[in-house]
């Protein structure tokens, strides 16, 4: 890999920066994941389970359609994870109280137990990253990783943004 640190015109980008981001993509993933990898294999649970586990935390409540569309994946994929996760104890399911068909997740405190765990490594990478990037490097970092979030996903991360 060539000198990464050189400075890219945003206007044009070469192959080999473009190859470049896309390098580091595969390298940050495979070290952001690792962490909680470590975690999850002591549990016997996979990347699906903290995904679950993750916006479960994010969004006490939310239904399992919310979720279905988050995760952009099969009923019969989540159920498989979800079911585990309930007779394991990290989540419950609760009856919604206008629509008794919807099932409302939450985290047990076993599961805010893992799910405190897994955020806290990776929240430390992050902000390990962040201090040797620099206070205006954050907000690039997230305008580009909103750049490369699907259309949809972008603007509901910007509505969700304005009502902080």
């Amino acid at each position: 890999m060539s000198d990464i640190r050189r400075r890219a015109n945003p206007l044009f980008l070469r192959e080999e920066e473009l190859r470049q981001a896309i390098e580091l993509m595969f390298f940050a993933y495979r070290d952001f994941t690792r962490d909680a990898d470590q975690v999850l294999e002591s549990y016997n649970f996979g990347r699906a389970h903290h995904r679950v586990i993750y916006f479960v935390g994010r969004e006490p409540g939310m239904s399992v359609k919310d979720l279905l569309n988050i995760l952009s994946i099969t009923k019969q994929s989540l159920s498989r994870v979800l079911s585990q996760l309930v007779d394991e104890d990290f989540i419950e399911q609760r009856t919604g109280s206008t629509d008794r068909r919807q099932r409302l997740l939450y985290l047990t405190a076993k599961g805010q137990n893992l799910e405190h765990e897994l955020s806290k490594r990776q929240s430390q990478r992050i902000a390990e990253a962040y201090r040797l990037a620099g206070a205006d490097a954050v907000e690039g970092f997230r305008k580009v990783l909103t750049g490369i979030t699907d259309e949809k996903e972008r603007f509901a991360h910007i509505n969700e943004d304005s009502q902080e």
